[in-house]
């Protein structure tokens, strides 16, 4: 039989054990950062803007034909899958879901060559900080800096006729600066599906 003293003894040792328990129980409910259990997993959602240097790939574009243009000069080309289009017609401008990136057709022809449709859409150009990168083959490639949208990247594809004595359509597609490489596959892409009814469609533009 225990003394009274070893019974003293006893539940002494006995309350101590059940101090340190609760005690651990609450650091390990505060460890838990309170409202947040520690196991919970946060997941970003995804932003509908690229992040500021993130760049169009070449290698993750994928393509889908369009068709367009006037009822008695019908034409076709790939466009980016996913850009949208709010009208048709001889000037489409197709748009991806950010707003960040666009393609514009004009098959309405001109009488002028190309290379004087690159020197015109230089001379046409009212922008802020507008630098020419190049004018060569008939394409105009150009940055310059938007007021809402920041630093900008423009490429102005224009396609001679048969007889590469006019111009038979206009390609241009926009982004940034950083997107250049994609910009430039999506422009080639386009030009190189491009198909138009007729080998040498006249200036239909109004005066």
């Amino acid at each position: 039989m225990l003394t009274p003293r070893h019974q003293a003894l006893v539940a002494t040792l006995a309350g101590m054990t059940v101090g340190v328990a609760v005690f651990g129980t609450v650091l390990a409910i505060n460890s838990r950062g309170g409202d947040t259990p520690s196991s919970q997993v946060v997941t970003s959602q995804p932003t509908q803007t690229p992040k500021t240097g993130d760049g169009l790939q070449a290698d993750s574009l994928q393509f889908t034909s369009q068709a367009f243009g006037a009822d008695d000069a019908p034409a076709t080309a790939d466009v980016p899958t996913g850009w949208k289009s709010a009208t048709g017609g001889t000037r489409p401008k197709y748009v991806d879901p950010t707003g960040v990136w666009q393609i514009r057709f004009d098959t309405r022809g001109s009488k002028q060559t190309p290379d004087e449709m690159v020197a015109a859409r230089e001379k046409s150009i009212d922008e802020k900080d507008l630098t020419v990168i190049s004018r060569d083959d008939g394409t105009l490639i150009y940055t310059y800096v938007d007021q809402t949208r920041g630093p900008r990247m423009g490429l102005s594809s224009f396609r001679p006729t048969a007889n590469g004595q006019r111009t038979l359509v206009e390609i241009t597609v926009g982004g940034r600066p950083q997107d250049e490489a994609g910009l430039r596959a999506v422009l080639q892409r386009a030009t190189d599906t491009l198909q138009i009814s007729g080998t040498d469609v006249g200036d239909t533009r109004p005066n």
